[in-house]
């Protein structure tokens, strides 16, 4: 069976997800903060039928992050990682003139270090993955990698549907997708790429993490890097972000999880993703608008 680590999976949009690839089949590793919640959803997690490693932790401590990576090679490997764990940096958001800049510090600390730390941990188990090695879906894209939403690098369409024939175009003289590999998404956000007000810190972090994430897709063309912004979404962080705002109209984290199972399905390229334009069927395998 896939193994999967996902961070900040206790609740909100991690939990969902981690629901969603264990209805699959997929064995988890999962962290959080918090213990108690963490094993409620482990618990209801393992009544699937699937593995499941709950450990407690802060993604921010090496040896936390080393402990996932360990646990995943004890369920057989890493075909999976999720960066979901994030931080605001101020609670409720405040304009940046008036930012903590121990806030700042923190959320960069765990929306950008230690994403680049734990991926850092789980290179070697994702290179050698072999999950889309069988994969033999129609990949149509054939633009620049990795793709950007907006970009206007989507390309046309490749003539040679599979993983094998899909070149990296624009990754040096790099040969064509390898048939192993795993995946790495990303959870980014809109406040990466808007100016909204008092969002500054969160979104500086998140723009932080795209860039890293685009990087990363250049320097490991054997990988799948997604990065994605979910949308509006109810969750704690949301609440504690705007707390006078009613959110009580906002999608649940549930509404997004196909989207981020599309990009699996689909063996998507690397790229930075909506899953608003996932859910309206708006992206190709490949991801052209």
């Amino acid at each position: 069976m896939p193994v999967a680590i996902i961070t900040g999976a206790s609740k909100g949009l991690g939990r969902a997800l981690a629901a969603g690839l264990a209805g699959r089949g997929w064995d988890l590793v999962v962290d959080a903060r918090s213990a108690g919640p963490l094993e409620a959803a482990a618990r209801e997690l393992r009544e699937t039928g699937v593995r499941v490693v709950a450990l407690p932790g802060d993604v921010t401590d090496g040896r936390h992050r080393a402990a996932l990576v360990a646990a995943a090679a004890e369920l057989g490997g890493l075909d999976l990682l999720v960066n979901n764990a994030s931080a605001l940096g101020a609670e409720p958001l405040v304009l940046l003139a008036d930012h903590p800049l121990d806030g700042l510090r923190a959320a960069l600390e765990v929306n950008v270090v230690a994403p680049l730390g734990l991926t850092q941990e789980a290179l070697p188990p994702l290179r050698a993955s072999s999950y889309f090695a069988s994969y033999r879906g129609d990949i149509p894209y054939g633009g620049e990698v990795p793709y950007i939403r907006g970009a206007g690098n989507a390309g046309a369409y490749d003539s040679h549907p599979y993983p094998q024939d899909v070149r990296n175009a624009g990754m040096y003289d790099s040969s064509p997708y390898a048939e192993t590999g795993g995946a790495i998404l990303n959870i980014s956000s809109d406040a990466a790429v808007e100016a909204y007000p008092t969002w500054g810190g969160y979104g500086a972090a998140k723009a932080a993490l795209d860039q890293q994430s685009a990087v990363l897709a250049v320097e490991e063309p054997g990988l799948r890097v997604w990065w994605v912004d979910p949308g509006d979404m109810r969750t704690d962080l949301y609440a504690a972000a705007v707390p006078v705002d009613d959110d009580s109209g906002r999608p649940l984290p549930e509404t997004v999880v196909p989207a981020l199972l599309r990009l699996l399905d689909e063996a998507a390229v690397s790229g930075r993703y909506a899953a608003a334009d996932l859910l309206a069927g708006a992206a190709d395998a490949g991801g052209s608008p």
